[in-house]
């Protein structure tokens, strides 16, 4: 051993007090503080870095007035507006953790995430009014404090719910805290999100600091995104794809600008990118279909388009062909789940050869396949044959983007093992670790870039007084990719579909998008001899009755 041996403790403690996404905020609203960061296009509006941050401040001081403090839950049902960026960033500033939830939940599944995560403070959009009070109603927490924001100015909030331009207004615009005061350390808690597992409820997922900080590094690099790029996220930014992938956490952190868009619609997405000369699109590869077959109809300038990212399922070799001579030559897709973000990439040089496939493991991940065994999770080293035949389960190591741990920790079994993520996707791989994803050991399934899990659908079907029982898959579908198909055995004879889809619009714990949209009714279920649910043999007899037309439909919407 020399002379002198290496001290890290300066290092720790600088970076465990600076390593902090809000800081990078702060720093663009210096540097860049005339330049574009936000563009909402219903209000024609756009904020500057230095307004972005007086935004965020005075919503930051609204909330410490309310008594909000450090470690407190701010959770809000917002579609892709303005607000949902102040909301992202302001409880950033004074320690608090944001909590963005699926504005299409149901108003049962809202109630859950409200009991489960205790949020001082609940907001929501004015077209999700009568879902946010209901669920408000059936849930055990009350938040202290209920904000609505209406960006149309035409509702009026209901009683014990202030509106938002009242919340924050005679605000102070200046920093909550000084900057050496903000309470968040790199290991601190600072958005969570919600996704569901195999029994339907949703699963709070932490992500801290420093998994923030490098999700924005992993697109920055990945795509890459500078301070000249302006990006526009198709996806609800309340899924990490719609938050992460190109969506305000890489774009703000980098300096460049995010222009919202509230709800999908193709020839809107296409005249933005005229108006507002966006460089990168993202989105699922529906999406890209949609606004592909739009620019077909009606030419738009997409001369400043430099990339166009998918997410949330295969691109397929002939779309992505026709995307790369339609809408930009430069395609990308992206693979991973909530929990980790995305892990896997396929960057323009890999396509179109390698479409189809989910890529290989991004930068600083490292993903395996490995072997499946019905009693036990197979150990990290051992891995399914290199040879696109064997099926195995994708696991991932990312220590940079992922908090290992799910909020209830209940959850952790059966998904983390020794430092690795265990997805319960299935897949096979080549001998250059390109990962081809099959299908899901737990039968999920994707409609409309929405994850549709059947274990919570079937228990809702089967708590219906006529249905013995059912089983839910998904059938193609050219608009939504899949859509929910039940196979349902009655109890009483006169059961019709049309009942069955009338008590399913009803359903509290249902959301609009995970209602079946075609029924068969059978005599008997598939089973295993330990009477678990084979969907696969339905998910192959559901093609054929697709086919065929014994699928029944009870409406058209």
């Amino acid at each position: 051993m020399g002379k002198y041996v290496y001290d890290p403790s300066t290092f720790k403690e600088v970076f465990e007090k600076e390593f902090v996404y809000i800081k990078g905020l702060l720093r663009n609203a210096k540097r860049f503080g005339n330049k574009s960061a936000l563009t909402c296009p219903i209000r024609e509006r756009t904020w500057t870095y230095r307004e972005l941050n007086e935004e965020c401040n005075k919503l930051a001081n609204a909330l410490l007035n309310a008594g909000v403090r450090k470690g407190d839950v701010i959770t809000y049902m917002f579609p892709n507006i303005a607000e949902f960026v102040f909301f992202y960033l302001a409880p950033q500033k004074i320690g608090a953790i944001n909590n963005p939830i699926n504005y299409r939940l149901a108003p049962g599944e809202v109630a859950y995430i409200l009991d489960e995560s205790e949020p001082v403070v609940f907001a929501f959009e004015s077209s999700v009014m009568d879902t946010a009070m209901k669920a408000v109603e059936m849930a055990k927490h009350k938040p202290e404090v209920m904000i609505m924001v209406d960006v149309d100015g035409e509702a009026s909030p209901p009683n014990g719910v202030v509106d938002y331009r009242d919340f924050v207004r005679d605000m102070l615009k200046r920093e909550p805290l000084n900057e050496d005061e903000i309470p968040s350390t790199a290991f601190d808690e600072t958005t969570r999100l919600y996704t569901s597992g195999t029994t339907g409820l949703p699963k709070g997922v932490p992500i801290n600091n420093i998994n923030e900080i490098l999700s924005a590094h992993d697109v920055i690099m990945h795509f890459p995104l500078s301070p000249l790029d302006k990006t526009m996220n198709m996806t609800p930014w309340f899924h990490r794809g719609g938050l992460y992938s190109g969506g305000p956490n890489p774009t703000l952190y980098i300096g460049g600008e995010v222009v919202a868009l509230k709800y999908f619609n193709p020839d809107l997405v296409l005249d933005y990118v005229e108006k507002y000369k966006i460089t990168y699109l993202i989105g699922a590869p529906i999406t890209a279909e949609m606004i592909y077959e739009a620019q077909l109809k009606k030419q738009r300038d997409l001369s400043s388009l430099k990339g166009l990212c998918t997410m949330g399922s295969p691109l397929e070799r002939s779309a992505c062909i026709k995307y790369m001579q339609v809408l930009t030559p430069n395609i990308m897709n992206g693979y991973g789940t909530t929990e980790t973000f995305w892990n896997t990439f396929l960057r323009p040089f890999d396509l179109p050869d390698k479409a189809g496939s989910a890529g290989r493991s991004c930068t600083d991940d490292d993903v395996r396949v490995v072997k499946v065994f019905e009693d036990r999770l197979a150990e990290p080293n051992e891995l399914a044959e290199k040879d696109n035949q064997e099926v195995g389960e994708v696991i991932i190591k990312s220590p940079a983007k992922f908090a290992y741990t799910y909020l209830n920790p209940k959850f952790n079994e059966g998904r983390i093992y020794k430092g690795w993520y265990y997805s319960k996707d299935l897949a096979t791989w080549d001998e250059n670790e390109y990962v081809t994803i099959i299908g899901r050991k737990d039968d999920m399934f994707i409609s409309g870039g929405e994850n549709i899990y059947p274990v919570q659908i079937e228990e809702i079907l089967n708590e219906h007084p006529k249905v013995a029982d059912s089983i839910v898959v998904g059938v193609p579908d050219e608009k939504w990719g899949k859509v929910c198909t039940a196979y349902v055995v009655p109890k009483d004879p006169s059961l019709t579909a049309e009942e069955l889809d009338e008590y399913c619009k009803n359903h509290p714990m249902l959301s609009r998008f995970k209602r079946p949209r075609y029924y068969r009714f059978v005599n008997e279920l598939p089973l295993t001899a330990t009477g678990k649910k084979k969907h696969y043999v339905v998910e192959k007899m559901a093609l054929e009755d697709l086919k065929e037309g014994r699928l029944v439909s009870p409406r058209k919407s």
